[in-house]
């Protein structure tokens, strides 16, 4: 998770990212981030329903400078 948060902050801004986990609404994850999360849905479905909500181009899908994720 904390992967996912890095990538966020990256992406983001910290602080932008911080209240896009609290409060954004995101209709594929059926709640905001944080919930989806608490949910139990995976860190890397969380930061994918994000990069498509808010058209993070593929070249930052996996996070600026951080490696590709594993996958699933």
């Amino acid at each position: 998770m904390r992967a996912l948060r890095t990538a966020a902050a990256e992406e983001f801004g910290a602080a932008h990212a911080g209240v896009l986990f609290r409060d954004y609404w995101v209709a594929a994850l059926g709640g905001t981030p944080e919930e989806a999360l608490t949910r139990g849905v995976a860190p890397r479905d969380v930061w994918l329903a994000l990069c498509l909500e808010f058209d993070v181009p593929e070249s930052r899908r996996h996070g600026r400078g951080l490696a590709d994720p594993q996958p699933s």
